[in-house]
């Protein structure tokens, strides 16, 4: 009995863990394009294959272009925020070469909570 019970707060450990991980704010600022960040920023084009840590990131192979609509800033400006179809998520700026510069000026705006959570179909999903 013991140890049934040592196993299941084991698991729920682990899936707390994981939970804190995927809603994980990963920077208090971003650049965007527009206030709302609703305007796209730039055309890039994948220059290696990536795939995320988790569902907030978007996977995406060589030579596929991406729609970039956000930059974190301040303490992660390693990670640019864009879409590839119906595909939107996060993703390195390394893994990306830009192909066309569509804004003139960007904007600096601090994130919000749902700015780091998952999206599916049009719909958040709460892990």
């Amino acid at each position: 009995m013991s140890r049934i019970l040592d196993q299941r707060i084991l698991l729920l450990v682990i899936l707390l863990s994981a939970s804190l991980q995927s809603t994980k704010v990963l920077s208090e600022w971003k650049k965007c394009g527009d206030p709302e960040c609703e305007k796209a920023m730039s055309r890039v084009q994948a220059i290696t294959d990536y795939l995320g840590p988790d569902c907030r990131y978007l996977n995406f192979k060589t030579g596929e272009e991406i729609t970039v609509y956000s930059k974190l800033s301040r303490e992660n400006e390693n990670l640019w925020t864009g879409s590839k179809g119906k595909d939107f998520g996060y993703f390195p700026r390394d893994a990306v070469k830009v192909e066309e510069v569509l804004i003139g000026e960007e904007v600096e705006v601090l994130t919000k909570e749902t700015d780091f959570l998952c999206l599916h179909e049009d719909k958040y999903t709460f892990e």
